[in-house]
Parts: structure tokens; C-alpha cells; sequence
């Protein structure tokens, strides 16, 4: 059995905060710039470029790619196997969060109350979701989000008789009303089945899949394909000004369902589609 302190764990929750705030991953990047290369509209490229230059900026200087750091998504994937001493894994999580947006200079953006919005001042407590695997390893996933992005995503209850073409009706019309608000090109996370809030979950851990990950069902990568081309043909474009790259990907996550239902949730995500992942 392997023994994990919860301090380490403190340790990485900090790094990988600061660091996903930083600079994106070497597949948003290339999708960034893959879209440059493509767009058409003289506009469009120009606010790609932009993009591109703010990306470089913010890794050559150390400073957020994006003024809103976010609310900090940690996926925390426990092995079976592993033991763990010092304070609850809970306090720890969020101790890393506090000491990476402290340390790092990230904007605070977490109200205590929702309703009478007191900030915390250190942007905990983060949204944290736990999954035991087997083995004596730790899989951390941090995905600071903004909530420009995240504000304009919904969930759908479809009834079955939807099927396929109530799911695409569902992202299509979510993408629309979106529009410029949550800063295309936007990735666009997807979850259909299981609950409620099971396909909300399932759409937000979508978005921390691989920009070259197609998904390993036949008929789920088809629907991805061709929502992708669905939405780069709306006309919405980079920062919503017009051009074909209003999306850079479309990623759908599943699960068994009720014989009654289609619950299908959309989260949509900015260019600034921020996460980091480690094993311990």
C-alpha cells in the first residue's frame, strides 16, 4: 500500500493552478493555431493572431493568458490502494487551491454566499469531484473555469423520441445563444444520459479530453464531426465578429440512462480552455 501525505497533495493543487493559468496545453495551442491558419475572414484571422500573441505574452512573462483565472474544477481520481495521512484530503485540496491563487497572483473570483456574494479572498472553496480507481496511484485534473464561457452553457431534458437529432437541435441552438458571450472559438463540451446532473458532470469533464481525442465510439466521434462542422458553419466566428472558426472542437461524454429520458447537458469553454493533469 502506498502512503501519500496530504501535504503533496497541497503541493501539486497549488502548482498546477498557477501553471494551467499560465500557459495551455500543447493541444490548445495547436488548435489556436491551426485555426489561424485556416480562417478565412480578414477579421477572424486578426482576432486569432491576437489570441496567438496573448498566449505567447502571457508564458514569456509569467501572467495569466486570461483576467478571469476562474473557479477551480478539480477531477481527483483516488487509488483504491493508497493510504493517506495529514489533514482531511478535502482541506487539502483546497489549501493547495488557496496558497496557488495567493501565491500566483490569480484573481480571486469565489463569493461565499450566492446570494449575498462576500468574496472569499482566496478563491476556495473549489468544485471538486472524486472517482476511487483501482491501484495505488492519484490522478489529479485541474480546469480553472471562466464563467463568461460557463454562464452560457444549459442542460436539456430530451424526451427519447428526440434521439439523435434532439441532441444536435440542443448544442446547435446553446452554441447560438451564446454567441459572441463566451468568446469563440469556444470548445464545446457535451454529456448525454445518465441524470440530471450526471450529464452536466459528464460535459464538464469532456472539455479536459485531448483536442486530438475523438471519442471511441463509432456513432459519438460521427456526432462530434458533425456538430463541428454544424457549428462553423453559423457564421459566428473568432470573438464573434464573423468567420468559420467558431468552434475549435466538439467533445461528448456518455452514460446509461433511464428508459425514459435523455438528459443532455452542454458546458461550453473559451479559447482560454485552461487544465492541467498529474499522476502521484
Amino acid at each position: 500500500m502506498k502512503i501519500i501525505h496530504t501535504d503533496e497533495i497541497t503541493k501539486h493543487i497549488k502548482e498546477m493552478c498557477i501553471e494551467a493559468n499560465l500557459q495551455l496545453t500543447p493541444d490548445m495551442e495547436k488548435a489556436i493555431k491551426g485555426a489561424l491558419e485556416d480562417e478565412k475572414s480578414k477579421l477572424g484571422k486578426q482576432i486569432l493572431k491576437q489570441l496567438e500573441e496573448n498566449m505567447e505574452i502571457a508564458k514569456k512573462e509569467n501572467i495569466p493568458i486570461c483576467q478571469d483565472t476562474g473557479m477551480t474544477i478539480v477531477f481527483f481520481k483516488l487509488g483504491q490502494e493508497v493510504r493517506l495521512e495529514g489533514i482531511p484530503l478535502e482541506e487539502a485540496i483546497n489549501e493547495g487551491i488557496r496558497q496557488g491563487y495567493q501565491e500566483g497572483f490569480l484573481r480571486k473570483s469565489v463569493v461565499g454566499d450566492p446570494l449575498l456574494r462576500e468574496n472569499t479572498k482566496d478563491n476556495t472553496p473549489g468544485i471538486i469531484h472524486y472517482e476511487i480507481i483501482p491501484g495505488d496511484d492519484i490522478e489529479i485534473i485541474v480546469a480553472p473555469k471562466g464563467f463568461g464561457s460557463e454562464n452560457m452553457s444549459r442542460i436539456y431534458m430530451l424526451k427519447p423520441a428526440d434521439g439523435t437529432e434532439g441532441v444536435k437541435n440542443a448544442v446547435l441552438e446553446t452554441v447560438k445563444m451564446a454567441g459572441p458571450n463566451a468568446c469563440p472559438p469556444i470548445v464545446v463540451g457535451v454529456g448525454i444520459g445518465g441524470s440530471f446532473e450526471k450529464a452536466a458532470y459528464l460535459s464538464k469533464k469532456a472539455l479536459t479530453r485531448n483536442m486530438n481525442e475523438q471519442s471511441s465510439i463509432e456513432h459519438i466521434k460521427n456526432l462530434e464531426e458533425e456538430l463541428l462542422e454544424e457549428i462553423n458553419t453559423l457564421g459566428i466566428g473568432p470573438g464573434g465578429l464573423g468567420g468559420k472558426n467558431t468552434a475549435l472542437g466538439v467533445k461528448i461524454e456518455t452514460y446509461p440512462t433511464h428508459i425514459a429520458g435523455l438528459p443532455v447537458a452542454v458546458n461550453i469553454c473559451c479559447h482560454v480552455n485552461r487544465h492541467i493533469s498529474r499522476r502521484i
